[in-house]
């Protein structure tokens, strides 16, 4: 047990946590992920959590991968210019290609028409696990 959790344990936490607590939606390990009903995980990795100061966000399900990103967006202004446009997107451990140079409304709405799930329009469900990976180096 760390001393964090010790302390968090001992004092509870302050009206500041339980504020943030209030706006942001839970968190939580991947192996709870299941066990919330109507909610995927969302993992963000590397510069994705020091952005959003996050590693991991429950949100509801269903949801299309578009839907997410754009609450990602509006909840933390730059964050696709920032980091999506250049990062890996998983669902269930499966690489998801994203096309980020098309008219987003447009290709919405040929790919209904085509009745495609694919892409920006993935369907996550509940239970599903989505990672944004950015690149990173070492050396």
């Amino acid at each position: 047990m760390s001393a964090t959790t010790t302390i968090s344990s001992r004092f509870g936490p302050s009206q500041e946590e339980d504020k943030r607590q209030e706006t942001m939606p839970s968190t939580t390990s991947t192996s709870n992920a299941e066990s919330k009903a109507g909610t995927f995980t969302l993992l963000l990795f590397a510069s994705a959590s020091t952005y959003t100061s996050t590693e991991t966000l429950m949100l509801p399900a269903p949801s299309t991968l578009r839907s997410v990103f754009k609450m990602l967006e509006a909840r933390f202004p730059g964050f696709t210019e920032k980091i999506l446009k250049s990062s890996a997107v998983t669902v269930n451990l499966e690489y998801v290609d994203l096309d980020f140079d098309f008219e987003t409304e447009g290709k919405e709405e040929e790919n209904r028409e085509e009745g495609k799930g694919d892409g920006w329009d993935m369907l996550i469900q509940t239970g599903d696990e989505v990672g944004v990976i950015p690149p990173v180096s070492s050396g």
